[in-house]
């Protein structure tokens, strides 16, 4: 079974920062296969004998903690799944840059169903909450979104994202993995 593991908020600035290698070699002695590690903000693709458990994600953070230092959320989906959220986003339409959308991933599967999105005005922004996932078209960029952050901190769920760019990278880098 292949996996994605998605690091929040690591190598953004000067703090928590972590080392892709050290991502690599956490994963290895965990037991996991063949770890890759895609861009350098924290997107580890790995391979697993069996389906992971409510342990796994706990135990991978706190090995990389014990490595690196750096405490880190993480989000950890199976491959499949992922590529089932990222073909679902709804905000991908020709023409839009893949930079300005984006696609937070929900750390429990369906904690988001029934989530409202925020009562502010987006203005061109976009936002559409699905059960697994936020998709999110930001034409002035991420620093200028109107989601106000007392939103995303109240989901019910921890959550962590990717601009569309990376989710088609880490398409590409699964679909070459051997099965």
């Amino acid at each position: 079974m292949e996996l994605v593991a998605l690091l929040r908020g690591v190598n953004v600035g000067t703090a928590k920062r972590v080392a892709m290698a050290d991502l690599r070699r956490v994963a290895a002695e965990l037991g996991f296969e063949r770890p890759e590690t895609l861009l350098n903000s924290g997107n580890l693709v790995f391979g697993a004998a069996s389906p992971p458990g409510p342990d796994t994600a706990t135990g991978l953070r706190a090995a990389i903690a014990l490595a690196t230092g750096v405490e880190a959320d993480l989000v950890l989906i199976p491959a499949e799944r992922f590529g089932v959220l990222a073909a679902a986003n709804p905000l991908r339409h020709d023409g839009r840059e893949p930079k300005l959308l984006s696609v937070a991933f929900a750390g429990v599967p369906g904690a988001l169903d029934g989530v409202a999105p925020p009562d502010v005005d987006l203005g061109d922004e976009e936002l559409v909450v699905t059960p697994d996932a936020v998709y999110q078209w930001l034409p002035a960029g991420v620093l200028a979104s109107r989601v106000p952050g007392a939103w995303w901190r109240g989901l019910p769920t921890p959550v962590t994202a990717r601009n569309d760019a990376t989710v088609r990278k880490l398409e590409a880098l699964l679909a070459r993995r051997p099965a």
